[in-house]
């Protein structure tokens, strides 16, 4: 695809651009600087009602250790940190959802933090004034994407409490230990592809439909300098409260599905969960398993291979246009 972006008006980030730029040039922020690495997928940030059954869920049920966490003045843990490897963690954060609405932010590691943001300035999107420190020690900044969700770029840092626990909290007992990809809803494919292509590099590898749809259902693209990807939901119609949760997810790779469902449903944990967990092949040409957590968030397992070894086939159907929220 091509890289140029056009100088006119965009929604979103986009809006103005030409206009943007201009001012940054008055400003003597250089149009010039070049994007640093984009490693992979730091984290996924999640809303929880109920952070005791978030944690049995995560932790007893998965399998997942939690390194830290962050408390609030009064002691009680506002956001527990659940340790999938050293760059990845899934944090779930002790408060309400927004709009009803569990998907908090995702995140994406860089080489450089400031760097990023200078370069993100540089083709107008708006940035923070520097670059912030975590309480746990990293460097981060927040952008938002066309759809409106929230974009950490993270730096980790050699004295942050991630690297500080670098090697620990590892358990045999993780389902998995990579994060894959994080998806989430998609309303204008263009826009988004100008956002995570056109400007932050991402590159497209796969689209999909569902099996039933006369349109395009997904798009996936991976970050320039990495493996990990994240997954366009495109929809017609906004997801209800019932199915937001399962098009906002995180996938978790298995070597073997059968296995990793085995494995859960031997876990004390496991009648707690309550719930049957089917094993399917996806459109993908994948196995997979979906699971869900307390509060509806959809965790899929999932083989890093398909079933006999060829990659499936890209969609050639025509992207959905989105219809204004409780419109149809």
């Amino acid at each position: 695809m091509n890289q140029h972006i056009e100088m006119k008006t965009f929604v979103g980030p986009f809006a103005v651009v030409g206009l943007v730029l201009a001012s940054l040039s008055a400003r003597g922020v250089s149009q010039n600087v070049e994007r640093p690495k984009m490693l992979g997928i730091a984290h996924i940030a999640l809303y929880e009602s109920d952070l005791r059954k978030a944690r049995t869920f995560y932790e007893d049920f998965l399998g997942f250790a939690e390194p830290f966490n962050l408390k609030r003045p009064d002691g009680s843990v506002r956001i527990a940190f659940i340790k999938i490897n050293d760059y990845q963690y899934i944090e779930l954060f002790a408060e309400p959802p927004k709009q009803g609405e569990h998907f908090n932010h995702f995140s994406i590691y860089t080489n450089d933090a400031e760097q990023m943001r200078e370069y993100l300035a540089s083709q107008g999107i708006k940035v923070s004034r520097k670059v912030g420190k975590a309480k746990i020690g990293n460097l981060n900044f927040n952008i938002t994407d066309p759809d409106h969700h929230t974009l950490e770029i993270t730096q980790y840092t050699p004295d942050g409490w991630s690297m500080r626990e670098k090697g620990k909290f590892m358990p045999a007992t993780r389902i998995s230990d990579h994060m894959s990809h994080v998806g989430f809803v998609a309303g204008n494919l263009d826009a988004s592809m100008r956002f995570y292509h056109g400007i932050l590099g991402f590159e497209e590898f796969w689209r999909g439909a569902a099996r039933s749809s006369k349109t395009l259902s997904w798009v996936n693209m991976r970050v320039p300098d990495g493996t990990d990807y994240i997954e366009l939901m495109l929809y017609r119609n906004y997801p209800g409260p019932g199915q937001i949760g399962t098009k906002n997810h995180l996938c978790l790779v298995v070597p073997n599905v059968e296995n990793a469902v085995a494995t859960l449903e031997s876990r004390p944990a496991y009648k707690n969960y309550g719930k049957e967990i089917k094993i399917q092949v996806g459109v993908n040409r994948k196995r997979q398993a979906n699971l869900y957590d307390p509060d509806g968030t959809r965790i899929e397992l999932m083989e890093p291979n398909t079933i006999d070894g060829k990659p499936a086939p890209s969609s050639t159907l025509p992207a959905p246009v989105a219809q204004p929220k409780g419109q149809s």
